[in-house]
Formats: C-alpha cells, structure tokens, sequence
C-alpha cells in the first residue's frame, strides 16, 4: 500500500480507480467491511482501490476545544488498514480552513474527478460532504451521472442488532469493557507509540515501567490492565499497564506505562504495540506510596494470574 500526504503527490491514475472515503478511525470491523466492498469493485474494474481519509479529523478541525478520544492515529490507521492488504493507496488529504469552505460539488468534482479520476465511488448511505455538510448519497448520484462515475451504498456491518461504530466502541471503552470493543474492532484494542524516558518513579517503587509517547490530547480509557507489548521484531511481551494521569504523585498529563513481565532489555526509541486484554481496576489516589506500591504488587500477580489463564500469544 503506497501513503501519499496530499493531492500534489498522488501518482497518475490514467484509467481512473476506486474510490471509498471517510475518518476510519478505529478500522473497526464496519469499516474493514467498506474496504473489503470497495477491493472488490476494484478488482471487478480491475483498477487500483484509493482510499480518503484526512487529518485532522473533521470534528478536530471544527471542534478543537472539545476533542475526540481518538480510536487511533494517523499512524495506526494507515497500518491497520495495510494490514488488510486490499488497498493499493491511501490519501491523507489535510482537513484545513480552504478544504471546509469548499462546496459539496467542489469537492467532488476538484477531488474526486479532476484528482482522482474516481470511475466508481463506494460510500455510507448517510456520509456527508462538503461545506455545511450539504453533499449527501443522493447528490453523489447525480453529479456521478454529469461526470461518469458510478455509487455504490457500504453495507452496514451489525453486531447483536446494532450498527458497529466508533463511538459505540469509545463507550465501551469509556466503561473499561475492553472485550466489548475486541468484539467490535475485530482485534483486541491497542495504542501505539515510541518509549520514551520518563520519571523514573516506576523502578524507583520496584517496578520499572516502559513509558509510552500517547500523542493524544484525550485518551478513550483510563485505568490499569492486564496487557501484552509488540515489539518491532514481533516480539509479544505479556504484562500490566496504567493509562491516566497518576493522580497518587500528583501528575497532570495523561500517559500510558506499561511494566513488561520478565523483561530487562533496552527499548528506548522503538515503536511499541500495546494490547489491551482484561481491566483490572479503575484509576485512583492512594494515601501513600506504600499504599501505592501494595496495591501495584496486587495488580502485577493479578495480570500474571490472567495471562497465565490465558493464551493471548
């Protein structure tokens, strides 16, 4: 899968391509089915599959005071959606001022004909676009007929009778059900990022911590968990991990440190994976540190004993 940041980059598409668009943020199980959709109308025209996506999300660039928990960054939407292996090149386009004022037909004909060359365009029933929201299904359908390209409706992927969505699994998330949103993602929920030098505080208490670049102005959960760590060579390290500000030593910003079990190498600077497997319990101030530290002892043998209990690599 070839990433191009912006129109100027894109590389020719002289016989036209596929087209599907959207956040994907998450790459849940809903999308993963719009994608699997598009590659085969892809492969049926026998042309390249491009997907849209933009940063910042649309509801980060009109809401900035009022942020998004993010599913995933850009970096981990771009590797989830590789990892499916359907789709031959993904279109950051940045969501700026300019963009926002363009009209629905402006869009479509600046983007998706002049740009893109789109011959068959594959999107939600409900996705909207353009300035105000005003480009809709049904628009799409008439300007595809003034510039020769066909619409094609993404199935909705239900599960337990309910539309798979984003925010549905940011609720679950927001409950600590980890499990519930596996369901719906389709793989165990992670967040990625590079080590980074922290504190220290960790092994100081006896249990020294790989600190976790979020790069999240919010974070969808909070709380300490059972976990297992990828490294960059594939390496899958099972321990316990708390996401939140600390509250006990006085923290302000949200993190992510992860005490990796039976583990004494040095990964500052790598790219870590880490996978949210079962909750342990929910964040909270403790009167002292010895507190601290008797209630960390009891969430490590608690994480032990799941992973122990369980085959999760």
């Amino acid at each position: 899968m070839q990433l191009i940041r912006g129109l100027c980059a894109l590389p020719a598409f002289p016989d036209g391509c596929v087209v599907t668009l959207g956040n994907f943020d998450g790459v849940h199980l809903g999308h993963q089915a719009v994608l699997r959709q598009a590659a085969d109308q892809a492969r049926e025209l026998k042309l390249p599959l491009v997907v849209l996506i933009f940063e910042p999300l649309p509801r980060e660039f009109f809401a900035p005071h009022a942020p998004v928990a993010r599913l995933t960054r850009l970096r981990e939407r771009a590797a989830f959606i590789a990892e499916l292996g359907v789709v031959d090149v993904l279109l950051v386009h940045p969501f700026n001022a300019a963009f926002a004022q363009l009209t629905a037909e402006a869009f479509v004909e600046r983007v998706l004909v002049d740009a893109l060359h789109a011959r068959r365009i594959v999107i939600g029933d409900d996705f909207r676009f353009g300035r105000g929201r005003q480009g809709d299904f049904a628009l799409l359908e008439q300007l595809g007929q003034r510039f020769d390209f066909s619409v094609q409706a993404a199935a909705t992927w239900a599960l337990d009778g309910e539309r798979v969505s984003s925010t549905r699994i940011r609720s679950h998330l927001t409950e600590r059900d980890v499990a519930g949103a596996a369901r719906l993602l389709g793989r165990p929920f992670t967040l990625c990022g590079r080590v980074i030098h922290g504190d220290k505080r960790g092994r100081q208490l006896g249990f020294p911590t790989a600190n976790v670049a979020l790069h999240r102005r919010l974070s969808p959960l909070r709380g300490v968990f059972a976990v297992t760590t990828t490294l960059p060579d594939g390496t899958v390290v099972s321990g316990v991990a708390n996401v939140g500000t600390r509250p006990t030593v006085d923290g302000q910003d949200a993190r992510l440190e992860v005490h990796l079990f039976d583990f004494d190498r040095d990964i500052y600077g790598q790219m870590v994976r880490v996978a949210f497997c079962h909750p342990l319990r929910d964040e909270q101030k403790f009167s002292s540190l010895e507190a601290l530290i008797e209630q960390i002892t009891r969430d490590a043998s608690a994480a032990r004993a799941w992973h122990a209990e369980h085959t999760t690599f």
